[in-house]
């Protein structure tokens, strides 16, 4: 059976269903009239759930329809708080807690009686008159319009899938190379302008890995459309290692001057994305110093002025963004539709013309609607026919920022109901943030947007409505884990002007940027839901936060500030997220979360603050996230009373709580400070999935890692980090019951002999992070016979290396192989690694100048990276491994990487 889950134009109403019918069983049944009134309450929701059902589907409503549903859903937040008071009240918040004896104590007194009595009448007078506003304004007959989109059936993706290949980008990136590369040694700033969806980020991004290579700094700088430049630029210095400069830069125009300096030394290539407007350029460009050694600056912007002002009027260094040709325009559609290399169906070529026609050359528009066909290749031609006709006639013609958001909003229209909620919960965050899956899924849940069925694990159902947003393109992938899964989303800024129409149309995010906007938020008729502070308010803002607030589910603040909200107003609180990346000198006040009775989830990033925690949380019987990344000065005792607590993410240096072992719900722990005694204890934790250790070598210890490894059969993630480099783990070998089902075990530090033969059974193992001292051809069968083996980084200590031969590491991607002997002795055959995608070696003092035998057969490769250590000659291993390069049967980018210095520094700052 499903749980019910919130929506973003019902609101609570399915909970709210859920908890009535909680009511009418036998727990409640001493309760004088409590499970009758209850009954009525279901019954009357559950017709107005019928009808909010049908008009969720429809694109335009009615203005009286739209009223109504409006208050009906903000009803629907109303009475399931007053239902979590009740509960609360009568102590039936966990059915588990002795339940009958509580109440039966508790409801002695005639005036709770009383009380309980009156909120159940006036949630019923409230159900009755909005039943008789709907039939009075007949809002049924609202659906009787033909002005509706049928949905479409939801489809789990168990993995991310590219969702085209780069077309018709060639021509420009050719030519802006040639601008790029010419001899001038004078600083050159070239701009890239074009309306938003034409793939400027993407050309940018393009030729700054093409060249980048040829210069000692490389930045890529995100701007967006509401910088906070203190911020920006300050994460800037963190990005260039630069900490020291930025505890003594605290203003704009002291970091700039340390920025400034620090480029007058490099000859650098630097990505300014997403520029809005000149003053913003004003103050960017005071960073970039004039050294005459070929420095190169790139600025994408959508503004024509502001590209002529980046590029001091040079009309010459301005490039602008042409709409996709057809022949492109087709190939990216149908390679999105179809698949790579395969061509339209016949009885559809004539509307896809006429689509890609309304698409007007656009990546964005086509690659949106492609992946909206693509979710259902066996859709009819009717079907086609009616998305093409949903599209603005105008588009081809003009296409203006409203007529995008009418492409997006066809395939928002054509979500599942479940993953539109989903959708709109990203406009919690910033422009162009790097929004994390786990955050984000963990954050759905404990809003419960999340809807479990049949059993199944909520994370893992939420990481399908992840990787079914990336599928529909209605999210883009920023980053990958080692694994090759997509672990960091983006939102283009087109799709989020929609998301926040959408969450302002519905009332379901409230942002605020300034003191007005959170002013407006009080004159709004409706209570503010959903709150996110986005990073230039300041504590006036915040200040003006009252009573009026005390509805808000979530509560989001991005960015610096010395004040924290009154928290203890937000009784309903579900999630409370603190991101302050660059933040100085802050005190984080938290002591006041202890009475946020529903708080669920509970995130802050907040280094280097001093974040106070309460004395006592044992309140909090619904948290189940609680991740802490900063200075603490004291973790509760009572954290360990916690029922649901399910992830614990503790600051570094920090020490567990006495008595971990008691919180059987734990899933997930990271701790970079255990004991002894503390490792013992985690035996006991038989539901941990995720396991994250740091340790120091004392006695003792090394056994009670593996002792604890084998009590932990659930285990996915295991990262049991030594403080120190080197130290020999021989017990690992007498592991006999090893966590079958692991996909990631991270040795970083602990040094064996050899492979423990166990690890071969590891037959769902997709990253292996281990140091050995030896390396048999046996050991070298056991790791290349994985059958899921993507990701492989392998430090061997001694000289004299193992043969690798063919059909081992069938599906590896990425080998990381850090040896003292010489690489020249390394040889590749024919077949081996099919798969593979990134090799990164390292070369020592004494090397001979040789590259590894038989890199031309692996025939997937894309990326070389070679570590010249120190002794070694950098130009000389870039001259040897080049050679390879230029033979190889694929164009391979190659990165020779000098002895660690801040003299060569790759930043994206996003």
């Amino acid at each position: 059976m499903s749980a019910p889950i919130v929506s973003a134009t019902m609101g609570a109403m399915n909970p709210l269903i859920s908890k009535l019918a909680a009511l009418m069983g036998d727990e409640y049944k001493k309760l004088t009239g409590v499970r009758r009134q209850a009954s009525f309450l279901k019954d009357e929701l559950s017709t107005m759930k019928a009808l909010l059902e049908k008009l969720e589907l429809m694109d335009e409503l009615d203005p009286l329809a739209k009223n109504w549903r409006d208050h009906v859903r903000e009803m629907s937040y109303d009475m399931e708080n007053c239902i979590d008071d009740f509960m609360r009240d009568i102590g039936g918040a966990d059915a588990k807690m002795g339940f009958i004896k509580k109440t039966a104590k508790r409801l002695k007194t005639l005036r709770k009686r009383h009380r309980i009595a009156d909120r159940m009448e006036e949630l019923k007078a409230l159900a009755l008159q909005a039943n008789e506003r709907r039939m009075r304004y007949k809002i049924d007959d609202c659906t009787n319009s033909t002005n509706h989109v049928v949905p479409i059936d939801t489809r789990m993706l168990a993995i991310y899938k590219q969702a085209a290949g780069l077309v018709g980008i060639d021509g420009p990136k050719k030519e802006l190379v040639s601008w790029l590369t010419d001899t001038q040694e004078k600083l050159k700033v070239v701009a890239i302008v074009g309306f938003g969806g034409l793939g400027k980020t993407t050309l940018a991004k393009q030729v700054y890995d093409m060249i980048g290579g040829q210069f000692s700094c490389t930045i890529f700088l995100s701007v967006s459309q509401r910088p906070d430049m203190s911020s920006l630029l300050g994460g800037l210095l963190l990005k260039l290692e630069m900490k020291e400069e930025l505890t003594h830069a605290h203003e704009v125009q002291d970091i700039i001057g340390r920025l400034r300096e620090y480029l007058t030394h490099k000859r650098y290539l630097i990505v300014v994305d997403d520029l809005w407007n000149q003053s913003t350029w004003n103050i960017m460009s005071c960073i970039f110093p004039e050294v005459g050694n070929g420095s190169r600056v790139i600025v994408t912007t959508r503004v024509e002025d502001v590209a002529i002002w980046a590029c001091h009027n040079d009309h010459e260094c301005v490039y602008r963004m042409e709409p996709l040709k057809e022949q492109d325009s087709r190939m990216l559609f149908c390679n999105r539709v179809f698949g790579s290399g395969n061509v339209c169906r016949p009885d559809l070529k004539e509307v896809s013309v006429e689509i890609l026609k309304k698409c007007g050359g656009l990546p964005l528009a086509i690659i949106t609607i492609a992946s909206l066909l693509a979710s259902h290749q066996t859709r009819s031609k009717d079907e086609w026919e009616s998305i093409r006709n949903s599209l603005g006639a105008k588009f081809a013609k003009n296409p203006t920022l409203e007529e995008m958001r009418s492409i997006l909003n066809l395939s928002y229209m054509h979500l599942p109901l479940h993953l539109r909620p989903c959708l709109l919960y990203l406009g919690m965050y910033p422009e162009d943030a790097m929004v994390r899956r786990h955050d984000l899924v963990l954050q759905w849940i404990a809003e419960g947007l999340v809807n479990c069925s049949h059993g199944s694990d909520l994370e893992d159902i939420g990481k399908g409505y992840f990787n079914e947003l990336i599928n529909r393109s209605l999210i883009q992938p920023a980053e990958t884990s080692k694994s090759g899964e997509v672990e960091y989303c983006r939102v283009h800024d087109i799709m989020l002007d929609l998301i926040l129409s959408k969450c302002a149309d519905q009332n379901f995010i409230n942002v605020a940027y300034n003191c007005e906007d959170v002013a407006k938020m009080h004159a709004c008729e409706y209570k503010v839901r959903r709150l996110s502070l986005k990073s230039s308010t300041n504590d006036a803002t915040l200040r003006i936060i009252d009573t009026s607030m005390s509805q808000v589910r979530s509560f989001a603040q991005f960015g610096e500030s010395k004040y924290t909200p009154p928290l203890s107003l937000f009784k309903y609180l579900r999630v409370l997220v603190f991101m302050f990346p660059f933040e100085r000198s802050t005190i984080v006040d938290l002591t006041a979360i202890g009475q946020l009775f529903q708080l669920r989830y509970l995130k802050v990033s907040a280094f280097p603050c001093f974040i106070d925690l309460p004395t006592e949380v044992r309140g909090l019987v619904h948290l189940e996230t609680l991740e802490i990344s900063g200075s603490v000065r004291s973790i509760p005792s009572d954290i360990v009373c916690l029922p649901r607590l399910s992830r614990l993410i503790l600051p570094i240096h920090t020490c567990p709580p006495q008595g971990i072992a008691n919180i059987k719900s734990l899933r997930a722990l990271h701790c970079m400070k255990m004991s002894l005694e503390d490792i013992n204890g985690l035996g006991e934790l038989t539901s941990l999935r995720e396991l994250r250790l740091s340790t120091k070598v004392v006695a003792g210890e090394i056994d009670a890692l593996v002792s604890l490894i084998g009590k932990l059969h659930g285990l996915k993630y295991l990262a049991v980090r030594a403080e120190s480099s080197k130290h020999h783990c021989d017990p690992m070998y007498s592991l006999s019951n090893p966590p079958l089902h692991i996909e990631k075990l991270d040795l970083f530090g602990w040094t064996l002999k050899r492979v423990p033969t166990w690890i071969g059974d590891l037959h769902f193992l997709r990253i292996l992070i281990l140091y050995v001292d030896n390396l048999s051809n046996d050991e070298v069968h056991v790791v290349g016979k994985l059958p899921c083996l993507v990701h492989l980084d392998l430090w061997v200590f001694a000289e004299g290396g193992a043969a690798i031969c063919t059909g081992l590491f069938q599906v590896l991607k990425v080998l990381r192989l850090f040896s003292h002997d010489d690489v020249a002795h390394m040889q590749f055959q024919i077949g081996l690694m099919p798969s593979l995608r990134q090799l990164t070696l390292d070369v020592h003092n004494g090397w001979g100048g040789a590259v590894p035998r038989g890199m031309e057969h692996l025939l997937a490769l894309d990326h070389i990276s070679v570590f010249a250590r120190d002794g070694v000659n950098h130009h000389d291993v870039e001259s040897a491994f080049r050679s390879v390069v230029d033979v190889h049967p694929r164009r391979l980018s190659l990165e020779i990487i000098p002895p660690l210095s801040p003299s060569s520094i790759n930043v994206v700052i996003l």
